[in-house]
């Protein structure tokens, strides 16, 4: 049984009828000149609110907004967030300008069952971010139950999402059990074999995260500026390619690591290569260990790639955390374009459960076209890689039925 199953209470028997409830929610979408540019947040927020309003809830959703640091910054209201979440919704969504106080009271007070009430952004109060005791206490007092389905805050030990959690029976929502069940799955209690692939630009970013999964993979898959400086590390000239010359220990301390653990790391064995980093700009194929001295790596090779399509369809498994190249131009995207559509594939012909997060990760599947062809793609950036370092997320263990239980052990 997944441990976000067997840890966690979730809303299957909750009785709300009558009850209010509030939802820790994340409604901080993208707004590009006052404009929602993605709604993939509201929409996956709607089922646990539709439930928790058919069962008769009064749901009472909280949420913060970008950084307004304690003060009220008129473009990072939630107002016309509450508008959209209507819109996604189809059901009528109530607004109070302020999170705690009369005004909050009041329109809590007004709600009937099956109502959905949007509060004013929870970063207004300075309180939210230093998880202020009795800004969690006020939260509190406005519902009688907590149900929590942010998992993208919830590497934040917040007022909304971990303070709160000490006053109310406290609940995960569908979309965070959805996620805890994934990631056990992917991690926690996965089928053999599993492997990772682990991309980006710096090595010192991940180091967390390549240390707690050693240990937890067969076979890790490493791309991007990242593998660069592996392969510096191993004498191999990478021209003007971006790496990390003063990590070359740690590569190489990895690289001695993973061989102990039984794990086999994969590096390019072929690269796309370009004397300017610009779209569409002139450039070549050659062998790992033929890049000219004026030219950079901008992808992994066709060679790399098929061989590392090989290497997936070995596993059952697969979390995926940053691209093979850079994928955000022509024609430096094919790499992982490709790679991404042989996972989806296996995903589609049911022998891989793949699991994804981060957002150049989740942008990147976009842009390969397979973002909904994974078992799962998690939006929860932060949250997910904390997870994959290994570390206790403040919102999860607030959750758990029995104190001392962390997401992952």
């Amino acid at each position: 049984m997944a441990l976000a199953a067997a840890s966690f209470r979730t809303i299957d028997d909750l009785d709300c009828a009558g009850k209010r409830v509030l939802l820790r929610a994340d409604l901080n979408v993208p707004v590009r000149e006052g404009r929602i540019t993605d709604l993939t947040r509201l929409e996956r927020l709607t089922p646990t609110i539709r439930e928790l309003a058919d069962k008769g809830a009064r749901v009472i959703v909280v949420s913060h907004f970008d950084r307004p640091k304690g003060k009220r910054v008129p473009e990072m209201s939630l107002s016309p967030v509450a508008v959209a979440l209507a819109e996604v919704l189809g059901h009528p969504v109530l607004f109070a300008a302020d999170c705690i106080g009369p005004e909050a009271e009041a329109a809590v007070a007004s709600m009937r069952d099956g109502d959905v009430l949007v509060l004013e952004n929870t970063r207004y109060h300075a309180g939210e971010e230093a998880n202020d005791p009795e800004l969690a206490l006020a939260l509190s007092r406005l519902a009688d139950i907590y149900v929590n389905d942010a998992f993208s805050a919830a590497h934040r030990a917040h007022a909304s999402t971990e303070g709160v959690a000490k006053h109310l029976p406290s609940h995960a929502g569908r979309l965070m059990q959805a996620e805890l069940d994934a990631l056990t799955l992917a991690l926690e209690n996965p089928e053999r074999p599993v492997g990772a692939v682990v991309g980006g630009a710096k090595i010192s970013t991940k180091l967390d995260l390549i240390g707690n999964i050693l240990g937890r993979v067969d076979v890790l898959i490493i791309g991007g500026a990242m593998a660069n400086t592996f392969l510096a590390a191993q004498g191999v000239e990478v021209g003007r390619s971006l790496q990390e010359a003063d990590m070359h220990d740690t590569a190489r301390a990895i690289m001695a690591q993973a061989e102990a653990r039984g794990c086999r790391i994969l590096l390019p064995v072929d690269c796309v290569v370009a004397r300017e980093f610009k779209a569409n700009a002139e450039n070549q194929t050659v062998a790992i260990d033929a890049v000219p001295a004026d030219s950079m790596i901008l992808d992994a090779g066709p060679l790399t790639v098929g061989y590392l399509a090989e290497e997936v369809a070995k596993l059952r498994t697969l979390v995926w955390n940053g691209p093979l190249g850079a994928f955000e131009i022509a024609p430096f995207d094919v790499g992982t374009n490709t790679l991404a559509r042989a996972v989806a594939e296996l995903t589609r012909a049911g022998t891989l459960r793949s699991v994804a997060g981060g957002g150049d990760t989740v942008s990147a599947l976009r842009h390969a076209g397979v973002a909904d062809q994974f078992s799962y793609v998690s939006t929860a950036g932060g949250a997910f890689l904390e997870w994959l370092e290994g570390k206790t997320l403040p919102g999860i263990q607030a959750l758990t039925s029995l104190r001392g239980i962390a997401l992952p052990t």
